[in-house]
């Protein structure tokens, strides 16, 4: 269910850009499983609203490729095969391995501080899974997109965002495995020691490494 709170209401400025983001937190947080049909009727009626910002929401989740549009059957939750998530840890691995040869080779001390920061949160998080995963996934992201706003490439950066939606779609399956949130650790504390060594072709081999591995505990 929506939060229906007084202080949860919505905006009307960008109705349908916060009616997606809810349902966006939902597909994450599997309320809406993969391959599950959206009731628009009903989640519009949660939420008080028309079809009209609804239709517009799942234009936006479509896109994103969050869901899919089917002829005469609605909206349904992306269902993400092997062959997908290959393809898109492909091209986040080519990304983001380019993103940090970029920061390793011309970031300031003070970033890479800012980034040795966000990894000790993260082996804090890591140190006690089972209490702190949810929190482990956050700052994960937080450093991998701190590392490409480091970069400074926009268009980059849209790429990988939207990538890492369609990767969100099956975090839990991989991470979730015995051993991946230690062994992710390991991969990152490889990819600091290289930026901070200031080695930007080392710096893209262990972000290579950290993308393969991750599609490996994810197929």
């Amino acid at each position: 269910m929506f939060d229906t709170r007084p202080d949860a209401t919505i905006i009307p400025r960008a109705l349908y850009e916060e009616v997606a983001e809810r349902l966006r937190q939902r597909i994450f947080n599997r309320e809406l499983e993969p391959g599950s049909w959206i009731d628009e009727l009903k989640i519009a009626d949660e939420l008080g609203i028309s079809r009209t910002p609804m239709r517009e929401a799942l234009k936006v989740l479509a896109a994103e490729g969050l869901i899919t549009m089917k002829v005469r059957r609605g909206a349904y939750v992306t269902e993400v095969s092997d062959k997908d998530l290959s393809d898109v840890y492909h091209l986040l691995s080519l990304l983001e391995s380019d993103a940090v040869a970029v920061v390793a080779e011309r970031a300031s001390d003070e970033q890479l501080t800012e980034l040795d920061r966000l990894h000790q949160e993260l082996e804090a998080a890591g140190s006690d899974p089972e209490r702190q995963r949810e929190r482990f996934f956050q700052i994960n992201e937080q450093f991998h997109m701190r590392l490409l706003d480091i970069a400074n490439n926009r268009w980059r950066d849209q790429m990988v965002s939207d990538l890492r939606k369609v990767m969100k779609l099956n975090r839990h399956n991989s991470l979730f495995k015995t051993g991946r949130i230690e062994e992710s650790l390991l991969e990152h504390r490889a990819i600091m020691t290289a930026l901070q060594a200031r080695n930007p072709a080392l710096a893209a081999q262990r972000m290579r490494e950290h993308f393969s591995n991750g599609l490996e505990a994810a197929i």
